[in-house]
Formats: structure tokens, sequence, C-alpha cells
């Protein structure tokens, strides 16, 4: 056997056992969920509507804001899938005073102090003007 070919008998097996399994090292297929920034412009708008529609759902008297991010991912499949884990936390903002969420400062460590863990699967098609909420679940 030549050096030619002891080199391509272990680069030929990497490339039928990665690309054959539809694994490419260091990048991720397309059509598959990706990490995104949580400066992401789409991020943010699917984490404000999240805080929106929880507080549209909840008896809470205050409104309640996002706190965290814990994992971003977006999909590009018929339009752009979010997938999202996120904190939500009570601000010291009722909701009978139609506050802005974005001045709302959250509760101080105490008895009103409330978190939960959220997760949202949204799907958006923008060229439909659609959004649809496959999952939204907030848990203590």
């Amino acid at each position: 056997m030549g050096l030619k070919t002891l080199l391509l008998v272990p680069l030929l097996t990497v490339l039928e056992g990665g690309l054959a399994d539809g694994h490419h090292p260091g990048r991720s297929m397309p059509g598959s969920p990706y990490n995104i920034s949580q400066d992401d412009s789409g991020l943010q708008q699917v984490v404000l509507d999240a805080a929106y529609r929880y507080n549209n759902q909840s008896n809470d008297a205050f409104l309640f804001r996002a706190s965290a991010i814990h994992r971003a991912q977006r999909q590009i499949v018929k339009g752009v899938r979010y997938i999202v884990d996120f904190d939500i936390s009570r601000t010291v903002c009722r909701k009978r005073d139609n506050s802005n969420l974005s001045n709302c400062d959250f509760q101080p460590v105490g008895r009103l102090h409330q978190t939960f863990q959220c997760h949202i699967e949204l799907w958006t098609i923008p060229w439909l003007n659609e959004t649809v909420t496959q999952v939204f679940l907030c848990k203590p």
C-alpha cells in the first residue's frame, strides 16, 4: 500500500460515516434547528409576544416579562420556526395600569417575587402574515 492509499482510506472512512448519515462536522444540516443570538430581533419579538400572551391568559394582578433566555433556536422550514426556553418573572406593574412592559422593573426578592420557566415553539410564515404557536408551556 502506498502513502496516498494510506492517507485516503481514513479520509474515505470519515466521509462515508459522517456524510452518509447526514452529519456534517461543524455545521448543521439544512432545515435543522440552529442556535441564535439572544440579541436576534426575531427572537426578541417572539419572547415579547409570549409575555403578552402569558399576561392575557394569567389571572395575576401584575404583568410578567421575560427575565432570562436559556436556549434559542431557529429553524427554516416553509417559514421560520423558533424554539425558545426562557424565564418569565412578575414585575411591579399592575395589569390595570396598562403599563409598557419594557418600563416595568421586576419584583424584588420577597413574597411577590415569582418566576416561571417557559418553553415556546412558534412558527411564522411571513409571506402569508401567519404565525402559529405550536407549544407554549410555563411551569414554576
